[in-house]
């Protein structure tokens, strides 16, 4: 008919696919509830705002650049009881990126710092927020390289219209002068403007041996601290965990092949 032609090609440039794809299927539905025109709008608007939302969503955790996914219902807090639950669980709401408020991780290595920095990440991105994860060592390089490319600017506004910043692994490469001068940059400029969720193994006493120079480390914690919620992991490492239960299982394998007598 021609007027279902007329109304693929609309919507089609109106990029309403969704619509044009169901509108035939819900229009039996509504016709078999005898649901009244409305409702048939309705329904046809809900499931392209759905799939819309939901594109979105997918798009911004794509944009975040995760190595991997996580959540926090995925996180052993049992293996780690001196972290704050409470306070992690309550950050998930996000209301610290609307204070513009920074969220530290510190602690030994192993204990799931990044797992829960991801996991705010996740949150955010489902709330809508714009997120970016990084390693620090290879944020400063990506600075370096766009300094020397004379595109650091653009990055510089790039990283500004970011709403939650995530910098992983801070005090595992100590920086050159101009790499820490750069990390700072970056931090100043996030400052009450956006959050930052920073994962460390330092104490912030030893973060002058990564940045290289104290003046500049005072500063830059000056900022960081000023709003901020500290999370502290200092349990036993998940990996070296978890290689104690494998050396336990091969040594008890070994018993057992060595106690058996055959019959």
């Amino acid at each position: 008919m021609k007027s279902t032609i007329l109304l693929e090609h609309h919507l089609k440039n109106l990029k309403l696919s969704t619509i044009r794809n169901e509108y035939k299927d819900v229009a039996k539905r509504c016709a078999k509830d005898n649901s009244d025109y409305e409702t048939y709008l309705l329904r046809l608007i809900e499931r392209e705002v759905d799939v819309r939302q939901q594109r979105a969503m997918e798009r911004r955790i794509k944009d975040a650049r995760f190595p991997s996914i996580k959540t926090i219902d995925s996180f052993d807090f049992k293996a780690q009881p001196k972290i704050n639950e409470a306070l992690v669980k309550e950050l998930l709401n996000g209301e610290f990126i609307s204070a513009r408020e920074n969220v530290l991780f510190i602690g030994n290595s192993g204990t799931g710092k990044t797992h829960m920095a991801i996991a705010l990440g996740f949150a955010a991105c489902t709330a809508g927020r714009k997120v970016r994860f990084y390693s620090v060592t290879n944020l400063v390089t990506q600075l370096l390289e766009k300094r020397q490319e004379q595109q650091l600017e653009r990055l510089q506004k790039q990283l500004g219209k970011i709403d939650l910043l995530i910098l992983d692994e801070l005090g595992y490469v100590p920086f050159s002068k101009a790499g820490a001068e750069l990390l700072f940059e970056v931090i100043s400029r996030a400052y009450e403007r956006n959050s930052l969720v920073i994962t460390t193994n330092l104490p912030f006493n030893q973060w002058v041996e990564v940045m290289g120079n104290e003046r500049l480390t005072g500063a830059m914690l000056d900022r960081l601290t000023h709003r901020v919620h500290i999370i502290e992991a200092n349990g036993i490492s998940y990996r070296l965990q978890e290689a104690k239960k494998r050396s336990k299982r091969r040594t008890s394998k070994k018993t057992i092949v060595i106690g058996h007598k055959p019959t």
